[in-house]
Formats: C-alpha cells, structure tokens, sequence
C-alpha cells in the first residue's frame, strides 16, 4: 500500500509538471544549476536524493531517450549466483505494486515509445525512446519499476527457463561463444570477469527468487544509479521533472565492494575448445593496463591509450595491417582477422587478436601470424601517415555516432559508470591525436610476451548428419 501511495505521487508530479512555469518565468520554480556542463551542451545534476541526472539537448526531432543506469553487472555476483544481475534485468519488466506483468511494455508502447534493457559486466541500464512531451510518463514508469520491483515466485520461475534457452542459443550452441567464454574463465582467475554475465548453467539451475531479490535491494538504490536524457528537451525543465520523480526516492548506502584483484599472470596459458563447427578459430588474449583515467594519466592509462592506437593500426580499417599481411594473397592464412583493446570498464583489461584460418591453413599458423604482426610493429614501430589515417577515422566515427541519439545517451551513461569526465569522448579523443609512433611501438614491444598470454583454439568436429551449422548471434550486452 505505501508503494502505491508513492507511486500515485509520481504520476501526480507528471500532471503538476504540466502547469509549472518553464524556468526563468514569472512563478518558476529556481531549480539547482548543474554541477558539471560540457562543451556539446550535456549538463549534470543532483537531484535532493543525490541522484545524477544528466541531459545532452538534441534538437534535431521531437524526440528523446530516457535511460537509468545501475552501476551493478555480472562482476558484483556473489559465488553460486551467477547471472543473477541478468534475470534481475529480465524481472524489471515482470511488475510493481500497481503493475502486473508485462504491463510496463504495454504502457511505453501506448506512449508511442520503445524500450529494451541491457546486462554486462559492470552495469545493467533500461532505456525508453519516446516522443519528448511524454518524457514524464516513462520517467514515473521507471522510477515505480526501480523503487517497487515485485513479482510471484512463479513469474520468476518462467523468467528463468527464458534466460537459460537464451544461454542455449547465444552461447551452448555457438562454438565461438562458447569458446570465448572458456577463454575469459582461462584469463582471469581472481576477477569476477571470469564468470560469463549470462551465468553458468549449474548456477541457473539452482537460482532462487531470493536471490534476485536480495540482489535487487543491495544495489537498486539511487545511490548507485543515474538517470540520462537525450534529445528534445531542455536541462532545467528536466531537473525539474527528474526530482520531482527520481529524486524523492529513498536512497541506502551500498555494501563494501571487495577489490577482487586479479594476480599477475606468470606464464602462457592455453586452452583447446572442441565443438561441432565448419572452420577453426583461434583467440589471443594479453593482459593490459586498463584506463583509468583522462586526467593526471598515469604510465598504465597512457600505455592503455596506446593500446587503442595499436589496434586500430592493426584492423580499425579495411586493408589496415592484419587484413592484408594474413587475409590476403595467395598464401594468405586467414579468412578473417581483428584486434581489440579492451581497455574500458571496472575491472581488468585485455587486448584481443583473433582469426579464422583460412581452407588448408590451421588455427596455430593464424596464431603465429598474429604475432608475428605485433613483433613487426615491436621491431620496425609504425610511420607518421599510418597513424594520421587511424586518428582522422577515429574522429570521423566519433563525430558520426552523434548521429544517434541512443549513442549520445550510451556514452554519457558509460562515462558515468566508469567514473570517467561527461566529455570523455572528446578528450579521449584529442589525447588520441598526441600519441606517437614510439609510444606504439613501446606498447607493442612490451604487452605480447607470453606471460601474458592466454591462447584459446576452437578444433572444429564432425556436424552431425544433415545438421547446419548454429546461425551467428549478436554480440554484445544481454538483452
């Protein structure tokens, strides 16, 4: 009954908001000024409950994008809990206490809106694109689901068996995600990355109700959340609206969280996968330096930032070095190669190479190839012209992904997750135009030993008679 009470507060708030004068009108309430603003417009705020709000105004439609992020994913699970954060996600849209089931889609979709959430590593985030004046409505809908999430044992129960055909198909019956998953529980030994965010199948066999919903109420509180608007909409008037909402929600302090440090890798691991498959494939994974931060860098974040570097010479383009050293030309090894650096996020790094041996090649030559690409660099560094091409297509696909009004939302949330500055983007961005060719070098000569390795192969098996091989699914966070 109190939840109720609260709720039919909010969605008066909605109705009151209509009549409030628009900041700097006669009778307008004062509002707070935002604690940060950015160059591209973005401000932050406090709500009374020590709440972030932050809006990026976009007036290009009349519409915006409302998300909440929750600074909590996968590495937050306790032993035996596994992919609790993610059937938590899925149980968001299962009720409050005045929605049943189900009814939250129902009703964004009566607002002309569309909805989905997200599940990683770090954080889990729930977004609603509307058209702009019906902001306050999703804004009440989020906040009930956030502050009241209830549900029956049964609704879980089914919630479940979802969650555990979406591990079927997006990862049991896909041998390179499945793949991927043995190498990450390889790579990391001490850090909660080495769980899968789906969860291991013997800890979704026996996950309870109570588990989702001790989880829920140790870290749903606006104390380790934000609310993020982009689009058509103004700062103040947003504030105004997200501390009428969000900002009256009690908050609770959070649990200690427990470092998890993962130990120093002191020599080369290797794991051999076998799964029915119609090509090989091989994974490299080096432990890196994580960036940290964009101020006061310190020799691992500028080694991190480095790494970036690194990888985008090495497959950020088409034709760029791996594609044509290993994909083409008539000893080519590879159908396909890519590097990545991840070097974001709350817990430890890797860089990434990984290829397809091409038909007759097999999964070691794809992996001596690999690194013989980096120990090139290592031994003759990269030229000037090399490194202006990756930085002026760095800045073109940032500039192009403000296109987006999801992506302008994606990376403030991300930023904020991480603890990084709103103008992440952009700093990163001008910090990635001082790198030098020696600093890629260095990083290319000192991250690629074998103690740092951890080396994943995928040895194909027969299909079974008249099988075809399991379509690809999306990457990604689960959905």
């Amino acid at each position: 009954m109190k939840h109720a009470l609260l709720f039919c507060g909010v969605l008066a708030c909605v109705g009151a908001l209509a009549q409030t004068p628009a900041p700097g009108t006669p009778g307008a309430p004062s509002g707070a000024s935002p604690v940060v603003t950015t160059a591209s417009g973005a401000q932050e705020f406090r709500l009374d409950n020590g709440m972030p709000l932050i809006v990026q105004p976009d007036h290009r439609a009349p519409t915006a994008i409302h998300m909440l992020w929750v600074r909590v994913g996968s590495m937050d699970e306790v032993g035996g809990t596994t992919g609790v954060a993610h059937i938590l996600e899925h149980m968001m849209f299962k009720g409050s206490a005045t929605l049943g089931p189900g009814e939250f889609s129902r009703r964004v979709a009566q607002l002309g809106g569309q909805e989905n959430a997200f599940t990683t590593r770090d954080y889990t985030g729930y977004y609603q694109q509307i058209p702009a004046n019906r902001l306050g409505d999703v804004m009440a809908l989020e906040a009930d689901r956030f502050a009241h999430n209830q549900w029956p044992d049964e609704e879980f129960r089914k919630e479940l068996e979802v969650v555990k055909e979406e591990r079927r198909m997006r990862t049991d019956d896909q041998p390179r995600a499945a793949l991927m998953e043995q190498l990450h529980a390889a790579a990391f030994v001490a850090s909660p990355y080495h769980h899968p965010v789906v969860g291991w199948m013997g800890d979704l066999d026996s996950m309870q109700p109570d588990d989702a919903r001790r989880f829920y109420r140790t870290w749903y509180t606006p104390a380790n959340a934000a609310v993020v608007v982009a689009g058509d909409v103004e700062p103040r008037q947003v504030y105004q609206l997200a501390n009428r909402i969000y900002g009256q929600l009690p908050a609770h302090p959070l649990p200690e969280r427990k470092p998890r440090v993962e130990p120093e890798q002191k020599g080369l691991r290797r794991i051999a996968f076998k799964a029915p498959a119609e090509q090989a494939y091989v994974a490299l994974a080096f432990q890196a330096p994580a960036m940290r931060r964009l101020q006061d860098m310190g020799p691992g974040d500028q080694d991190a930032l480095s790494l970036l570097v690194l990888s985008a010479v090495l497959s950020g383009y088409d034709g760029a070095r791996l594609d044509r050293s290993l994909t083409q030309g008539p000893d080519r090894v590879a159908d396909s190669a890519s590097a990545y650096a991840s070097v974001f996020g709350r817990g430890p790094a890797l860089f990434m190479l990984t290829g397809v041996p091409a038909q007759g090649k097999t999964a070691g030559q794809v992996e001596a190839a690999l690194r013989a690409e980096v120990a090139r660099v290592a031994q003759e560094g990269v030229s000037p012209a090399e490194l202006a091409r990756v930085k002026a297509q760095w800045a073109a696909s940032t500039i192009y992904a403000r296109d987006s009004l999801q992506g302008q939302a994606s990376d403030l949330g991300s930023n904020w997750i991480q603890g990084l500055p709103l103008d992440a983007d952009d700093r990163l961005l001008a910090l990635l135009q001082g790198v030098t060719p020696a600093q890629v070098q260095s990083v290319a000569a000192r991250y690629f030993g074998d103690d740092r390795l951890t080396v994943g192969a995928l040895l194909p098996q027969p299909l079974a008679a008249g099988a075809r091989p399991a379509p690809s699914m999306p990457g990604g966070p689960l959905r």
